[in-house]
């Protein structure tokens, strides 16, 4: 393997690296507790519009509460939408793809907070 090769491998697995620093995406963390990986990512990517809390308000007047999800539709239909990437009509809401562990502790997550 020549020298390049072997840096742009390098320099591609230290980015994998650093993304998942970024997203909090440890293997032993993430699967040993799903719901605080899950919490931890709608932190960093949902609470800016949308209340993921039991009691918080959401600060944009279109996203919904994320405990009141399921008077909305069932919660595991959100694992395709997550999988194949979130889009919606409303231009404020940026697109995300999440990965398969992701999409579980996302879910794990906001099924903790479901309100009958």
């Amino acid at each position: 393997m020549n020298l390049a090769r072997l840096s742009r491998l390098l320099a591609c697995a230290l980015h994998v690296v650093a993304l998942a620093a970024a997203f909090g995406l440890s293997g032993s963390w993430a699967s040993a507790d799903p719901v605080s990986h899950g919490k931890a990512l709608v932190e960093s990517n949902c609470a800016r519009c949308h209340a993921i809390g039991r009691t918080d308000k959401s600060s944009h007047p279109d996203a919904p509460a994320f405990r009141v999800l399921s008077q909305r539709y069932p919660i595991a239909d959100l694992e395709e939408a997550l999988a194949e990437g979130l889009s919606t009509g409303h231009p404020d809401m940026p697109e995300w793809v999440a990965s398969p562990d992701q999409i579980d502790a996302i879910l794990a997550y906001i099924e903790t907070l479901q309100q009958p």
